[in-house]
This record gives structure tokens, C-alpha cells and sequence, in this order.
């Protein structure tokens, strides 16, 4: 089993690529709605065939994650990232029979998890780095607004699962040729 830091820096370098995968595709479709969309296009026809694959492989690894933080490292869960976890597990289910099955129409219930997920995440990260009084929701051994560890100064454990939920989330809004 790898040591805290080598799991944790493997970790960090999964959620640099997811964040800057989910920016990149955000900002492709963005370009597109914009007018300029042959880019998207090129990225769509290469990404899309394989999008709910890549988006069960996300989820896979988040899930994995979280459960190496908790059960081999031993980091008590905050009730935020219960929450997150609620919204990252049964994607990793959903996602992987639909990728197997080669069914596009999981995206509206998948969607909704991701992007549950990602505010959920996204308003710990906040808590995290502008904390408030503690409020009945985050309890003493787990406080939700006092990172586990903080990687090159901003990757935390909400900020691994906001990148995961916000590529996961890109990944499902990405279509195939044959669905466009």
C-alpha cells in the first residue's frame, strides 16, 4: 500500500488533470456557442465516443480516493463530504452500466448527481478557505471547515472531489457524433 504522500501527490496530479480537462472542455463549448465552433467539434468527435467510459473512470477513481482517505489513512469524513460521497458513489455504478451498455440517456440522471455533487464540493472548498462558525452540521472530530492536508497550497480533499464532479459533469455534456 503507497505511503500518504506518494497516494496523496497521485492523487493531486489526478485532480490537476481532471480540473484542467473539465476548463478545457468547459471553455471548448463555450467557444462553440459562441460561434467558433469547429474546435469543439474535433474534441466532441474525439472525447464523445468514449465520454461515458471516461466519466465511469473519474467517478471510479474519486470513489477510490475517498476511500483511501478514510479507510486505509484513517481521515474521519466530514458531513460535507458525506454528502459528496452520496453523490460520487452511485455514479461510479450508473456511469459503468451505462458505458457498458452504450446508453447516452443516463446523462439526465446522471447530470444532476455530478452537478449536486460539484456545489456541494465547491461550497466546502469555500468553507474551507473563508470558515464560519461552525453551525450544528459540522461536528468536532470531523469539522467540515479545517482541511485533512492542502497540496501545493489549494488541492484539498473538496477541491479533488470539485474537480472530479466538474469533469465527470463536462464528460456527460460532451455527445458523440451519432448523438449531435
Amino acid at each position: 500500500m503507497p505511503d500518504f504522500q506518494t497516494a496523496t501527490t497521485f492523487f493531486t496530479l489526478l485532480t490537476l488533470i481532471a480540473g484542467a480537462s473539465a476548463l478545457a472542455l468547459g471553455g471548448l463549448r463555450l467557444a462553440a456557442a459562441l460561434g467558433a465552433p469547429r474546435a469543439w467539434q474535433a474534441v466532441a468527435d474525439a472525447v464523445g465516443p468514449s465520454a461515458l467510459l471516461l466519466a465511469w473512470l473519474v467517478a471510479l477513481a474519486s470513489t477510490l480516493g475517498s476511500l483511501y482517505y478514510s479507510e486505509v489513512v484513517g481521515l474521519v469524513p466530514c458531513v460535507l463530504c458525506w454528502y459528496q460521497r452520496i453523490a460520487m458513489y452511485p455514479l461510479v455504478v450508473v456511469l459503468g452500466i451505462a458505458a457498458l451498455r452504450g446508453d447516452p440517456g443516463v446523462r439526465r440522471y446522471a447530470l444532476p448527481l455530478a452537478v449536486i455533487g460539484a456545489a456541494t464540493a465547491l461550497g466546502h472548498y469555500a468553507l474551507e478557505w473563508a470558515p464560519v462558525q461552525q453551525s450544528a452540521l459540522c461536528a468536532a472530530e470531523a469539522p467540515c471547515g479545517v482541511p485533512s492536508f492542502r497540496e501545493l497550497g489549494f488541492v484539498s480533499i473538496p477541491f479533488m472531489a470539485l474537480s472530479g464532479f466538474a469533469l465527470v459533469s463536462t464528460l456527460l455534456l460532451t455527445p458523440s457524433r451519432e448523438e449531435r
